[in-house]
């Protein structure tokens, strides 16, 4: 259940693909939506479903942050930068997963209206904080949204080259 110096444990391994199979559909989802018109069946069912899942998905961050700071990480298998570099780029990531929520949530509520979560609860509304809080938080959601993509990219793809080429077991340690 816990890691070890060695592997993460397999809720470390859990919490990391749900939410990586998250991150994507959502941002897959968002993409798709700005495309939706007033006539289309889904215009006001994908932006309940992505506002609800983003809620969950700012909730499971936190759990996320919460077991990795009571969990030790296994030992590095990299040198000092590689160790450097993946730090800050975790660090990153965390941080545009809780700006792109905390984002959608400032659009979502800025009419005063709370988020209905798959009809389990509402999470309430301040209203409007600030001008055009609407127009703002879209535009941070929506370039945060493409960082994070290039970032889950990179991310990937760093993991790929740990396994490929250096042919070391950092990708395994995930698997």
């Amino acid at each position: 259940m816990k890691n070890t110096t060695q592997n993460y444990g397999w809720v470390a391994k859990s919490l990391h693909w749900v939410s990586a199979v998250v991150v994507i559909g959502m941002f897959a989802s968002g993409w798709w939506m700005v495309e939706l018109n007033y006539y289309s069946d889904w215009y006001r069912t994908a932006p309940f479903i992505h506002k609800s899942v983003g809620v969950l998905l700012l909730l499971l961050t936190i759990t996320r942050l919460c077991w990795k700071a009571n969990n030790m990480s296994p030992d590095a298998v990299v040198n000092a930068f590689e160790q450097f570099m993946a730090k800050a780029a975790h660090t990153v990531l965390y941080l545009l997963i809780v700006v792109i929520c905390v984002s959608g949530y400032l659009i979502s509520t800025a009419d005063g209206r709370g988020i209905e979560v798959f009809n389990w609860f509402v999470l309430p509304s301040f209203g409007e904080l600030f001008s055009q809080q609407a127009d703002t938080a879209g535009l941070i959601h929506k370039y945060s949204a493409y960082g994070l993509m290039g970032l889950v990219l990179l991310h990937a793809l760093a993991a790929l080259k740990h396994h490929f080429i250096d042919k070391d077991n950092t990708l395994k340690r995930m698997l």
